[in-house]
């Protein structure tokens, strides 16, 4: 029963952590940036809904203006910074450095603003326990966050194969130069994708830090893993993100069955090396 119960909670986690993976890879695959503020933006999310709901607004106007906040907050980020670098002709490497700079301001002004201490959100619904038998139980909070997950996959992989706008980020990220000469306004594209990436991973941003409690610095670790499914499910491959995203979080979660919960990130590094040494180009390289 041990196992069911963490595989059930390992697809909770995963479910979040693949839209963390798929808006991290479609910002990457578009921009060819590696948006490590990304982080900052999914923690900004938390922190808004939170200081809404204990002031008594309902939890869905919340998650609302946190997404509208957080998509906001991306394309200002895409607009006012990573684009004025690449006008200057910056490096990869040094709009990577800025990236990281903005994620340490984002959390330290976070920090500074709510305290470096864990806060919960007061939602007695959250916790309540809808399905499960036995000893396994799976509580709203998680039922919702996986439904959620669910849709925004969904609603990205429908979004960009089936509206113009969905068309023109993949043109643009499939050969940014072509996309140029055709007018397509890769930059302003950017702002969008930015934008758009932002609102959704501020879903999970929200309903996750509601089963786990807040901290500024929370969401490095999603990030990383995100990062680490994104290569190994292949790069661009929306499929290959979010699928590889489940798989890390299942067997982090199972692997507390025979290790301490403290070395169970090991076992991400681990499948990332597996990976690498094998299967360099993806899982779902061909996969988009």
């Amino acid at each position: 029963m041990l196992a069911l119960q963490l595989l059930c909670n390992g697809l909770a986690t995963g479910c979040a952590l693949g839209v963390v993976a798929v808006t991290f890879s479609l910002v990457y695959s578009t921009t060819k940036l590696f948006h490590v503020a990304h982080a900052g933006v999914f923690t900004l999310g938390g922190y808004l809904a939170w200081s809404m709901t204990t002031r008594g607004t309902p939890f869905i106007v919340a998650l609302v203006v946190a997404v509208a906040v957080c998509a906001a907050t991306g394309a200002l980020i895409q607009a006012w910074l990573y684009a004025r670098l690449e006008r200057r002709h910056a490096t990869h490497l040094v709009i990577l450095i800025a990236s990281l700079g903005t994620l340490a301001v984002m959390q330290n002004i976070i920090a500074a603003i709510y305290s470096p201490n864990i806060l919960q959100f007061s939602l007695s619904w959250a916790s309540e326990v809808v399905a499960g038998g036995g000893s396994v139980r799976l509580t709203v909070i998680q039922v919702l966050i996986v439904v959620a997950s669910l849709a925004a996959y969904g609603g990205l992989m429908w979004f960009a194969h089936r509206t113009i706008l969905g068309k023109q980020m993949r043109a643009v990220a499939s050969n940014p130069f072509l996309a140029e000469i055709t007018r397509l306004r890769p930059r302003r594209v950017h702002v969008y994708v930015m934008a758009i990436a932002s609102a959704v991973v501020s879903v999970p941003g929200v309903l996750v830090p509601v089963d786990l409690g807040l901290q500024p610095y929370n969401g490095v670790t999603p990030l990383l893993t995100a990062t680490i499914a994104m290569i190994a499910g292949g790069v661009g491959s929306v499929t290959g993100a979010f699928v590889l995203a489940v798989a890390i979080a299942e067997l982090q979660n199972l692997s507390l069955l025979v290790i301490p919960g403290e070395w169970s990130i090991g076992i991400t590094f681990f499948i990332f090396v597996i990976f690498m040494l094998f299967r360099p180009t993806g899982l779902f390289a061909a996969v988009r």
